[in-house]
């Protein structure tokens, strides 16, 4: 990796420009402008926190990604979560509990952590830890959800608390979107957006991006369907292989390239709302950011993880601070060994490489036993 790359600053920076077109996109809704200006005070706290701890010796990355049930309704086709058995049907065993998630929300806000991104399974089902989310209006709470448990409850808190934002997943057209995730889930997307939009309501949409869908889903008229309905922020998801098959729809270098020009196309085009790319261009920010660069993983049961789509962990916050868990001797053993740099097909690098990441897990757990 370049010794000259500063993470710290490219995601400092990266921060303050996604908060900037936050309140930009939205302008138009006084409430919501009102929300994200306060916000955006305590993000550039949050910023100095991290500075402080990075001189310290800490890199405090600015983003956590919570999945924080392993219970799903759907069974989407191509699903990472399923594939790797994160998600399952059976009932969930050692799960953390609300409390336990409260407090690893109030380490990460203690440590300059701006933005928790709520996963799963499908985050709604675990309706107390979304409500204590909404009483920390200086983190932002983006929940990735399937939309199908969006109820009057929901509508009404998201009102109440504009820390939370729903991020629903919709793959393009009724078509598109019914054949992976099910019947009826479409209409029911629609229904979320019309009443969200009613409400005066800020969300998103997330779209599973692959060689198939990606020309249809960053066109003008897709793109105009989704404001027309009014949706804020687009967030587009790499496709990660989870067979040998699905390799084939995995985006190239090409199709990157392709996403990026088009999202500074549609930026411009559509600045009343907000574009991001997961896990975007890589080569600009000296490689994937996983691992605690710019983001690391809490699964269900409390295991701190490089990514979503790596499912390995050394550390456990059930037993440990947040603070040491960013500190995951998995995580350095990645960045120093430079897996995060290497040249890959689909959307995650260590997901493609996943026989080194083993590997060096079980050195670690050779070493810890040695040490015990």
């Amino acid at each position: 990796m370049n010794d000259s790359f500063n993470v710290q600053e490219y995601m400092a920076t990266g921060v303050e420009m996604l908060v900037k077109d936050a309140i930009h996109a939205t302008l138009r809704n006084p409430k919501e402008s009102l929300f994200m200006g306060k916000f955006a005070l305590a993000s550039a706290r949050a910023t100095q926190l991290r500075r402080k701890e990075e001189k310290e010796g800490l890199h405090v990355p600015p983003f956590l990604i919570a999945s924080i049930t392993s219970s799903c309704n759907l069974h989407c086709a191509g699903c990472y979560s399923r594939s790797n058995h994160a998600t399952v049907d059976c009932e969930p065993v050692a799960q953390l509990t609300a409390d336990e998630w409260s407090r690893i929300f109030r380490e990460a806000k203690e440590l300059g952590v701006s933005f928790i991104l709520r996963a799963g399974g499908e985050p709604m089902l675990r309706r107390d830890i979304v409500e204590s989310a909404g009483k920390m209006p200086d983190v932002l709470f983006p929940i990735f959800t399937n939309g199908t448990y969006m109820d009057q409850r929901y509508f009404e808190l998201f009102d109440e608390c504009r820390n939370l934002i729903p991020v629903m997943s919709i793959e393009g057209g009724k078509t598109a979107t019914d054949s992976r995730r099910g019947a009826g889930v479409y209409d029911k997307l629609l229904a979320n957006m019309d009443e969200l939009y009613a409400r005066g309501l800020i969300y998103g949409a997330s779209i599973t991006v692959t060689k198939e869908n990606l020309s249809a889903v960053v066109s003008d008229d897709y793109i105009r369907f989704l404001e027309e309905h009014g949706c804020k922020a687009v967030f587009f998801i790499e496709f990660v292989p989870v067979t040998e098959e699905a390799k084939a729809l995995a985006p190239d270098d090409e199709d990157r390239a392709f996403l990026e020009e088009n999202l500074a196309r549609l930026r411009e085009k559509f600045g009343e709302m907000l574009f991001i790319s997961f896990p975007g261009d890589e080569k600009s920010s000296g490689g994937c950011l996983a691992a605690g660069r710019g983001f690391f993983h809490i699964n269900s049961h409390g295991g701190a993880e490089p990514g979503p789509f790596s499912a390995y962990s050394d550390i456990n916050v059930k037993n440990t601070s947040l603070r040491e868990a960013i500190g995951s001797g998995l995580f350095a053993a990645l960045r120093d060994r430079h897996l995060l740099e290497e040249h890959h097909a689909g959307g995650c690098v260590l997901f493609e490489r996943k026989a080194e990441v083993e590997a060096i897990v079980r050195e670690l757990r050779r070493e810890a036993a040695v040490m015990g």
